[in-house]
């Protein structure tokens, strides 16, 4: 009996994913949470089959958790579904130990299959990634300025980027309004920027954030 756990913070969207893998996997038990604290404290009460997560939800993100997720099993495939563009994350979350990257856009079937695949211990990547992966191991010269910066931090960008205050900012993430602040600062400096409109101009030319 497959067990699931599914971590995100929009009830509908949970309900969604309930509906395709109970389609795919009728026998399947599947729990729903919704951040990431709640996908820590389950692990530690049962052994679960593969994990299903969004990327952006309250507190930590997805991809912030990774790591402690692997510390407490190593062997649990981890799957991060996500709105935002594979370009920029794909790489990181399989760097973080994920098995898989998705975009929430893909066919109902791509999930089921998603599923099937790092069930048997395999990773579940795109063509696009498994090429920018390639191009990311085996050429430096393609290094990004933004991959100067850590999870935390890139995330906090794609928040300034899209128009949030630092107020807003520190209640979507749960944290103390000086602490984003500090989080800008260091983005501001690790990229050389000087404001939040360079900030946006950064993000809109790398394709961190869409111009529509």
């Amino acid at each position: 009996m497959i067990q699931i756990l599914i971590a995100d913070d929009h009830t509908i969207v949970r309900r969604g994913l309930l509906q395709i893998l109970k389609d795919g996997f009728p026998d399947a038990v599947i729990d729903e949470v919704a951040d990431a604290e709640s996908i820590v404290k389950n692990i530690h009460k049962k052994n679960y089959d593969v994990i299903i997560s969004d990327l952006s939800m309250p507190g930590r993100s997805g991809l912030e958790v990774l790591p402690q997720i692997k510390s407490i099993n190593a062997d649990i495939p981890i799957l991060i579904l996500s709105i935002h563009h594979e370009d920029h994350y794909a790489v990181r979350v399989l760097k973080a130990g994920a098995s898989g990257y998705m975009s929430k856009d893909l066919a109902p079937e791509e999930l089921v299959l998603a599923v099937k695949r790092v069930l048997q211990g395999k990773k579940y990547i795109t063509e696009s990634v498994a090429e920018k992966l390639s191009t990311y191991y085996e050429k430096e010269k393609t290094f990004n300025s933004h991959q100067l910066l850590s999870d935390r931090e890139f995330s906090v960008l794609q928040f300034i980027a899209s128009g949030k205050s630092i107020t807003e900012i520190a209640e979507s993430m749960l944290l103390s309004v000086t602490t984003v602040s500090t989080y800008r600062s260091r983005i501001l400096s690790k990229l050389n920027l000087k404001n939040n409109a360079e900030l946006i101009m950064f993000a809109l030319e790398n394709n961190i954030i869409s111009q529509s």
